[in-house]
């Protein structure tokens, strides 16, 4: 047979695809079927367990075989003891002169009777040759014996009826299902049919037999001698059908299916109940998180809120915190830079503008002095241009280098004197007086040293360039509260009252009075503001003020968290 040419063997990375597809058309969410899978689990192995219920019927049918043998026992005592004749005659091996006792017959079968009755057992009598005397099963009437057998159960309702055919396919019909001898039942019975009776007739000792029916359940069967001075005179085998025990098996595994069922409709409910609670607030957040990614420019997705789901107290609630956070910070960045983005372009526009106009001025005059003067006023836009571009830059990726850049410690007393000695250096118009602690303490802080030296030399340049002529410049450090405190005074007009915070602004336009225009371009204080942040402090502004509360100056004031004890 030729193999068909199109098929193809599907591997196994195809199947776990498919299984994946056939798996999520699966109705619910994800979330909700693997809560589910996942608290099912338990009680499912839980019940597959109990249901085969191994040790427990072994135990159940040592204590029916345990029992037999008890009950057996009783009988053969009892016929010994009332259903015994004497005879006097000689006893095979032993020879003549000793009386012979003998099972009466009629007597043993009304007892057998009687005790059958009593226990619901089938009892049998085998005489010394093997020859079965008495059956409580056979009864003698007029027209001979008659067989006695036990009535079907009634009729069931559909649902037990269903059950217990899957129970029987699925399971087992019979608690013992070993493979066993058949049970053959034929007309004339002997022990030859019976191994446990032809032992006690033989061999004076008890002995037992489980054997197969072909309608399911075994038989199970106890054979006990009947003596009479330690005379062998018969055997009493007690007998009866596992049904009995399969029934019991049967109704404990019934008992344990309703009482699985109960478990799983609670945690099925129980799981739709947290699916619901936990996957369907996390679809919304997906969702109204989906909407604002797609939102168009503009602000589109301004009016799409992320729900609030805080009031939970758990780790959803967290998330929805977090993600409302998150998505208000985005919306702030985007604002700020939009923001950035005009003031950038109106701060290129000026200089732009009187460098266009410079140029085509330039081109028609002819009187050298005019074009010179024009010409310093391109020089002075493009080094304004120059400036202000790498002031921008600097801006710009400030905050990529300050999230990659690992902070070290840096000592700030050591670095206030190298300033203060450059400044001494460099400006000879205004004084510098420096303090510091008494003991050398370095006043240590977790910074990254070049930006905290951009911050400290932003805030000297500021001072110096609002002092008058002959003005000084007072720099001091302390520690205070496990704080690390730098402060910048200056003899300066100070800061317009109400401009506290707006100084701070970028592209911020105050300028002392004399300078050029352009010369700085108004990101140096929100950039230094922006790095001490980084470094977990503040940088505020303020004016000193004499006793008659005049302004004599501004004061800005760096705090740091300090390193270490003082």
């Amino acid at each position: 047979m030729r193999a068909d040419p199109a098929f193809r063997p599907i591997s196994s990375r195809r199947r776990r695809v498919i299984w994946r597809r056939r798996w999520r058309r699966l109705p619910g969410s994800p979330l909700t079927r693997r809560i589910l899978a996942v608290n099912l689990l338990a009680p499912l192995l839980l019940v597959g367990g109990l249901l085969y219920l191994d040790h427990y019927q072994e135990t159940l049918v040592e204590t029916r075989l345990s029992g037999l043998h008890t009950q057996a026992a009783l009988i053969a005592a009892a016929i010994g003891e009332s259903a015994v004749t004497t005879h006097p005659g000689p006893i095979p091996l032993i020879g003549a002169g000793v009386l012979r006792h003998e099972l009466a017959v009629e007597e043993s079968r009304m007892m057998i009777r009687r005790l059958a009755d009593l226990i619901g057992l089938r009892i049998r009598l085998f005489d010394p040759n093997g020859l079965l005397v008495a059956d409580s099963q056979m009864l003698r009437g007029p027209g001979g014996l008659v067989q006695v057998r036990d009535l079907p159960p009634p009729d069931q309702d559909l649902l037990t009826r269903l059950w217990r055919w899957l129970h029987d396919r699925l399971l087992a019909t019979t608690v013992l299902s070993g493979p066993y001898p058949p049970y053959v039942e034929r007309a004339r019975q002997t022990s030859v049919d019976y191994d446990e009776v032809a032992i006690a007739l033989d061999v004076g000792e008890p002995a037992h037999a489980i054997r197969a029916t072909e309608e399911g359940p075994r038989i199970l069967s106890y054979a006990v001698p009947v003596q009479f001075y330690k005379q062998v005179v018969g055997a009493v085998m007690v007998s009866e059908s596992s049904a009995g025990l399969d029934a019991e098996v049967f109704q404990v595994r019934t008992t344990i299916l309703k009482v699985f069922l109960a478990v799983l409709a609670v945690t099925v409910l129980v799981s739709v109940y947290l699916a619901r609670t936990i996957a369907r607030p996390l679809r919304l957040l997906a969702a109204r998180a989906e909407r604002i990614r797609h939102a168009e420019g503009g602000g589109g997705g301004r009016g799409v809120e992320i729900p609030d789901f805080t009031r939970r107290g758990d780790e959803i609630g967290e998330l929805s915190g977090v993600l409302r956070q998150m998505t208000a910070a985005l919306w702030a960045r985007m604002d700020a830079i939009e923001r950035f983005a005009a003031d950038v372009a109106h701060e290129i526009k000026n200089p732009l503008t009187s460098l266009k106009s410079a140029v085509e001025t330039v081109a028609r005059v002819r009187d050298p002095e005019q074009q010179k003067r024009l010409m310093g006023i391109i020089e002075d836009d493009v080094k304004r241009l120059d400036r202000l571009i790498s002031d921008i830059s600097d801006a710009s990726r400030l905050d990529a280098e300050l999230s990659r850049a690992e902070t070290a410690p840096v000592k700030v007393a050591e670095m206030l004197g190298t300033l203060a000695a450059i400044h001494r250096d460099t400006a000879e118009s205004v004084a510098l007086d420096l303090a510091l602690p008494e003991g050398g303490d370095p006043l240590p802080v977790a910074a990254v040293e070049g930006r905290l030296t951009q911050v400290l030399r932003n805030l000297l340049s500021n001072a110096r360039s609002f002092s008058p002529p002959g003005g000084r410049i007072r720099l001091a450090a302390w520690r205070d509260n496990g704080r690390v405190l730098v402060s910048v005074e200056d003899d300066g007009p100070g800061i317009p009252p109400g401009k506290e915070e707006a100084i701070f602004d970028r592209f911020y336009s105050d300028r002392p009075a004399g300078e050029k225009f352009g010369t700085h371009s108004g990101l140096g204080l929100a950039i230094s503001r922006q790095i001490v942040e980084a470094a977990g402090g503040t940088l505020t502004a303020g004016n000193r003020q004499t006793p008659d509360g005049t302004v004599a100056g501004a004061r800005f004031l760096v705090d740091l968290p300090a390193l270490g004890e003082g």
